[in-house]
């Protein structure tokens, strides 16, 4: 029993060493992995804290940028500003400019030369950040410019305050020649009133016992029924007995008148509101002026001068009666003569 015991303890004895070797062995390993770990992560710590301190400088730029940036959109807004005033202070004066109508035409072209100068300022203030020196000096010469314009336009008010001024004489001098001529105008008609004063009373006397004329203001009135047939144009052989002594004082009064006076007679033709429509007249408008030639051909048959004679037809559009009884549509139809001026 004590061999076997003493057996056993050999045989225990054998293995323990062994196994402390191989946990010391193991140890060791998990030791060195450990120091592997620790360093491993002292790098990861060092790359981590870099990569902070990295992000933290561009963080510190990007804001830094940041501002530049909105320095730089506020000075551009300042010019943008200044630009706006330019360009109001160019309307204003371009408002002016219109004002002056086509005289002006020249100050126009320099306003839109000042308008192409301020957008091409537009531009450089787009195209670079710090031009605040140049653009005061593009400035002061559009400004510059606007004073040699606003003198330009102040010449040319004078030029036309002279040239209304020229005007007004000339408008008092063609009225004053106005004047002179509505005198001399009132002369030549006095005198052809009084000749035709007497050339109505020569015919009143010629034609005294016939009733069938009338004095109608200043017109002598024959009734058409003494000169025509009824829808003819075509005179009686009482029409040439009734308009022969109008022809002898008709020439009676062409050696009369001065030959200055520019006169005529006119013989107008009129009917009454009955309508015709006739192959020869399609209307009273084509009747009434057929009458009248008839009587201006007669009267120059007779040896009066055709430039002293005028032939109207009215139809029947000026009646002297108003109604449509017989004895008013006679009266409506007649041959007017009226001595006037041309």
């Amino acid at each position: 029993m004590a061999h076997v015991r003493a057996r056993r303890g050999s045989v225990g004895g054998e293995y323990w060493p062994g196994f402390v070797d191989a946990m010391a062995t193991l140890l060791l390993v998990v030791t060195f992995l450990l120091s592997v770990f620790m360093i491993a992560q002292y790098f990861v710590m060092q790359e981590v804290s870099g990569k902070d301190s990295a992000l933290k400088r561009l963080t510190r730029q990007i804001a830094q940028l940041t501002e530049l940036l909105a320095l730089e959109k506020g000075q551009k807004k300042t010019l943008e500003e200044e630009l706006a005033a330019l360009t109001a202070s160019l309307a204003s004066t371009q408002a002016d400019n219109k004002r002056m109508s086509g005289l002006l035409s020249v100050g126009e072209e320099k306003a839109g030369s000042a308008s192409a100068q301020a957008a091409k300022l537009s531009v450089d203030l787009d195209a670079q950040k710090d031009i605040s020196s140049e653009a005061l000096a593009k400035v002061e010469l559009l400004n510059l410019q606007l004073l040699a314009l606003r003198r330009q336009i102040a010449s040319l008010e004078a030029a036309l305050d002279v040239s209304e001024q020229k005007d007004k004489e000339s408008q008092a001098r063609i009225a004053d020649l106005g004047k002179r001529l509505n005198v001399a105008l009132a002369k030549k008609v006095q005198e052809l009133s009084r000749y035709r004063s007497d050339f109505f009373g020569r015919l009143r006397d010629l034609l005294a016992k016939r009733k069938d004329v009338r004095i109608v203001g200043d017109r002598f009135v024959f009734q058409s029924e003494v000169l025509f047939p009824s829808g003819s144009s075509e005179l009686t052989p009482e029409g040439f007995g009734a308009l022969g002594p109008l022809a002898q004082a008709i020439r009676g009064l062409e050696r009369d008148i001065p030959s200055d006076l520019d006169w005529v007679l006119r013989v107008d033709g009129h009917t009454d509101i009955r309508p015709i429509r006739t192959p020869e007249f399609p209307s009273n408008w084509e009747l009434s002026s057929a009458r009248a030639l008839s009587v201006v051909r007669f009267l120059i048959g007779r040896g009066v001068d055709p430039r002293h004679l005028v032939a109207a037809g009215f139809g029947e559009f000026q009646p002297i009666d108003r109604g449509v009884s017989e004895a008013t549509l006679r009266r409506n139809r007649r041959i007017e003569l009226k001595l006037t001026t041309r």
